[in-house]
């Protein structure tokens, strides 16, 4: 049987499940699409944090790209936690070399909380390295900050910011509004150049919330995969993260995740 859907993702291995290339595989899966991994960092955490992380090395995060791409036909790729401006260039050089266009930037710069987790190097590379490269790049409100040496506190604000991380290359942007206070929390801004669009979806109640941001970059790679246009993608991808979010797992003493496989659990 021959599979023509198939997705690649570049980011750090959450020992807890909740995010990361677990999270994104699990997405893919239930997409219908094969999911692949290049992991950048390894991670000793649970629901209540981040105990240790360790970096894979450049030219090992690079082997894992040269041996998927060299052999699978990959539709789609989402890059998440890249950890250092090393790991940043070298997956960078990879989407060139292999002209990977149909690239989704999960930042992974800055918690929704407001935690810078790179270094002021790292997010230079990935301003000039990357970001030009991207299909969609999603980030959150701290994130777009940095990219756009904006404070945002408004709609206005996202809008602007939107516009201005669209002119450093990517061709479209998603701000995402979790980190947004009041009204604003969880309105997304969509920019493609020249239109901006207000996205909005019913607002779940509940703090199992880990892995959201991985998971919805992952589940619009996925919609690429299968053919959908970019905003489509979109549309699709926060579908599925706000019916995730209805039946998040109740696992652990902290932030439980999503549920991946909602479905099975009605």
């Amino acid at each position: 049987m021959s599979f023509s859907h198939t997705a690649l993702t570049i980011a750090g291995s959450d020992s807890g499940g909740g995010a990361g290339v677990q999270a994104d595989l699990k997405t893919f899966a239930f997409h219908c699409v094969h999911g692949t991994s290049a992991i950048t960092c390894i991670t000793a955490q649970n629901t209540v944090g981040v105990n240790q992380v360790q970096a894979v090395t450049p030219d090992l995060v690079k082997a894992q790209i040269e041996a998927i791409i060299t052999d699978i036909k990959v539709q789609a790729v989402k890059t998440g936690m890249l950890f250092n401006q090393e790991i940043i260039l070298t997956v960078s050089e990879q989407i060139k070399k292999w002209g990977l266009n149909q690239l989704v930037v999960d930042p992974v710069m800055v918690s929704r909380s407001g935690i810078k987790l790179i270094d002021d190097q790292a997010i230079a590379s990935f301003k000039n390295a990357l970001v030009p490269q991207a299909l969609i790049v999603t980030p959150n409100r701290y994130e777009a900050q940095i990219l756009s040496y904006l404070s945002i506190n408004s709609l206005e604000d996202m809008k602007q910011a939107a516009q201005i991380i669209h002119q450093l290359g990517a061709k479209f942007v998603l701000i995402k509004g979790g980190g947004m206070k009041d009204a604003l929390q969880g309105i997304d801004v969509w920019f493609d150049g020249q239109n901006w669009e207000i996205l909005t979806t019913e607002t779940i109640n509940t703090k199992n919330t880990h892995g959201t941001g991985c998971t919805l970059s992952a589940a619009i790679a996925a919609n690429l995969c299968l053919g959908k246009e970019p905003f489509q993608a979109v549309k699709e991808a926060k579908k599925y993260v706000t019916d995730a979010l209805k039946y998040a797992l109740e696992i652990g003493k902290g932030t439980g995740s999503l549920a991946h496989f909602f479905p099975l659990l009605r």
